[in-house]
């Protein structure tokens, strides 16, 4: 193993970690919600413009760290698209070949950004065919398959002082309710919602966890029957959250709560928040919020007042093409329009 070559990779890393500030922490302004107050944990403001940034850093210092990334070596990934563009981004860093193994109907702008990272993209018909294409692809080309569905639960310290955990407790201490009641978010590989789960146990704090599953993804019926074997036919059709199989990075007995988000709710909730923020978010930050929602009318039936973070998982601009195109989206997803009921309750004050 070149150790000069492994110390200095880690050091351009640990650089790139140093000159980033942190992400930040946006309160919605809900005309309906009066003691309740909904926040975004903006992590779209990263460099590569996504929460996955967090995990494709931790995942190349820990196969730096365990001896499994070499000089020279090619970086194999699994990955529909906003993992495969982090990723991307640190391996030219450090100065690797990297190539993204994922579905073909990825949004354009990812497999762009990719590529503008210098990566390669490598196609394959079905999500399910991810993972053993790429370890394929390893093997025959002497690479690393990074494999965050396995290792996304183990590669970040969910104890230390620098995972989202941490950050979202430290910027809500000056708010009115800064103990959340609760906190919502969807799995990818579940890595996410291992580390605040962990780390609101760790801290003995009395915030519950909601997972927000899409269509077309297992682990809703996992959270409920423990059935590992589980499998779903088809590819969740919300980008980058969802899963066709049980992966070992997630962690249901970290979870409080699970509930089922219809895809067309994920839509129609993308398309409410841009008039709330002014921009664009992506789908799955539509599936957070929808959740978020549904738990905030909970509390304010039980006369509950209390905060709910969920997360901005990435810009809405990645997808102008497929989510923001109502033809893709009627003959893709269908209409959404049944939600605007339940979203248009909350855009009215309360007299």
């Amino acid at each position: 193993m070149n150790q000069l070559w492994v110390n200095q990779a880690i050091a351009k890393i640990s650089a790139d970690f140093q000159r980033s500030a942190d992400t930040h922490l946006i309160p919605l302004d809900i005309p309906s919600l009066k003691n309740i107050t909904i926040y975004l944990k903006d992590e779209s403001t990263h460099p590569t413009g996504s929460l996955k940034h967090r995990l494709a850093r931790s995942l190349f210092l820990y196969g730096l760290c365990n001896g499994w990334i070499q000089q020279d070596m090619p970086i194999i990934e699994s990955s529909s698209g906003s993992t495969a563009v982090s990723e991307a981004y640190f391996a030219r860093l450090i100065g690797l070949p990297f190539i993204a193994v994922m579905p073909e109907t990825t949004a354009k702008r990812k497999i762009e950004q990719i590529e503008f990272y210098g990566g390669q993209c490598h196609f394959v018909k079905h999500g399910y065919e991810m993972n053993q294409e790429a370890k394929r692809l390893a093997n025959q080309l002497n690479g690393h398959f990074i494999d965050q569905f396995t290792f996304a639960e183990r590669a970040t310290d969910w104890r230390g002082n620098n995972n989202i955990a941490n950050s979202i407790f430290q910027q809500m201490e000056k708010e009115a309710h800064p103990i959340p009641s609760w906190i919502v978010m969807s799995p990818g590989t579940g890595g996410t919602s291992a580390t605040i789960g962990r780390y609101i146990r760790y801290q003995q704090l009395n915030t519950q966890l909601c997972v927000v599953d899409p269509e077309n993804s297992v682990f809703y019926d996992y959270f409920k029957t423990g059935q590992t074997e589980l499998t779903c036919e088809k590819n969740s059709l919300i980008e980058g959250i969802g899963r066709p199989v049980v992966e070992p990075s997630f962690i249901a007995g970290v979870v409080d709560r699970m509930e089922k988000v219809p895809d067309t709710a994920s839509i129609a909730t993308m398309l409410w928040l841009e008039s709330l923020l002014g921009r664009k978010a992506g789908p799955s930050t539509g599936t957070n919020l929808y959740g978020a929602l549904l738990i905030a009318k909970e509390m304010e039936q039980m006369k509950k007042a209390g905060s709910i973070v969920t997360l901005l998982c990435d810009s809405g601009e990645r997808y102008l093409d497929t989510y923001y195109n109502p033809e893709w989206v009627q003959s893709h997803i269908g209409h959404h329009q049944q939600h605007s009921q339940f979203l248009e309750q909350f855009s009215r004050a309360k007299t």
